[in-house]
């Protein structure tokens, strides 16, 4: 229980030092950040993994709060934004691919999975599966995660995109107590249902379909207390960095060069495609970053929502990638495994959670 509190606290503080210093997206990138260094560090970082499961439906729901009936009539106005993004992920995967094959003489199949453009659940379940250099792809995984999540709102704001720095997460106005109980009840009826027929990300986006849902029909009205949305945040920013627990700094080093390598070629490959298309469509500098960048979709939802962008946009483009890209790599993955399948330890979960 100590460690649990010290790692919540330790991403409240690096949270609040974000907020206080004005940094964009400060609430989910500095408990990330803070609780990474801390993990490095050698402190015993913990996330139950209740809390996370709980943390990842509050998240949903929140999300799922900003869909109106008006919202949902525009997704299918964004065809040509979608292609490119698939096309994008495309190049992202191949290009990353060869990258880390080339330089870093990775086997065909470990390479495969570092390049894949989000999917880390997956990715991670593959590479124990399969045999893969795992500690290796999940570093890289991570590496590319908190990079985007640390650097990408500081990057917007240097080039004069119109973020500002995020305040607590707001829901908007309080459903009455039954709309409230209606809320929770439906959408975590829904992510329990994702999680049992082994959808990755599951929870969030069962949650977050079920508030989208429930707010699209118009039966709900209201969301989450800002500052349940707001710790919410906060913990799914422990949980990221968490993923770095019992990694020492030597071996992370040693990956480090392919970390940062390989997300320099995805972060060129998404920043090309991003302005071709603020090029020729209508949408914002900022949400086509966030939508095309390759982080965990669960991560870049709330980083949407944390920057006052629009999570729709950037959700369904990050959907879309995710069912693209989940598909290709496990199709591939398969095809480069040598020799026959292994099930899964029993035991094995992502570091830093703590069951």
């Amino acid at each position: 229980m100590l460690h649990i509190a010290e790692t919540l606290l330790t991403a409240a503080a690096g949270a609040l030092i974000f907020q206080l210093l004005g940094l964009p997206g400060g609430l989910v990138s500095g408990s990330m950040l803070a609780v990474a260094v801390a993990a490095l560090a050698g402190r015993p970082v913990r996330v139950p993994l209740l809390l996370a499961r709980i943390c990842f439906v509050l998240i949903g729901i929140l999300l799922g709060a900003v869909v109106t009936p008006e919202t949902l009539y525009g997704i299918a106005s964004w065809p040509l934004s979608v292609a490119l993004l698939i096309a994008s992920s495309t190049v992202m995967f191949i290009g990353t691919t060869y990258y880390l094959r080339w330089v870093h003489r990775w086997d065909p199949l470990s390479a495969l999975l570092g390049a894949s453009p989000g999917s880390m659940a997956q990715v991670m379940a593959l590479s124990a599966e399969l045999h893969a250099d795992i500690r290796g792809i999940a570093i890289v995984h991570v590496m590319r995660v908190l990079l985007i999540v640390v650097g990408l709102p500081s990057g917007l704001a240097l080039f004069g995109s119109a973020i500002g720095a995020a305040g607590l997460v707001r829901g908007g106005t309080v459903p009455s107590f039954t709309e409230l109980t209606t809320l929770v009840i439906i959408s975590s009826a829904v992510a329990l249902l994702m999680l049992h027929i082994r959808f990755p990300g599951g929870l969030m986006f069962g949650a977050m379909a079920g508030s989208g849902a429930l707010h699209g029909i118009g039966l709900i009205h209201g969301s989450l207390p800002w500052w349940i949305g707001s710790a919410g945040v906060v913990t799914l920013g422990a949980v990221a960095g968490a993923r770095f627990a019992n990694t020492s700094p030597r071996l992370l080093l040693g990956y480090l060069g392919a970390a940062f390598g390989s997300f320099a070629v995805a972060a060129v490959i998404a920043a090309a495609f991003a302005l071709l298309v603020v090029a020729i469509l209508p949408f914002s500098l900022a949400d086509v970053a966030v939508a095309f960048a390759p982080g965990a979709q669960d991560t870049m939802m709330v980083l949407a929502l944390a920057l006052h962008l629009d999570p729709i946009y950037v959700g369904a483009h990050h959907l879309v990638r995710f069912l693209v890209v989940s598909l290709a790599v496990a199709v591939a993955a398969r095809r480069l495994a040598h020799g026959p399948l292994v099930p899964l330890p029993k035991r094995w979960q992502r570091p830093g959670y703590d069951d």
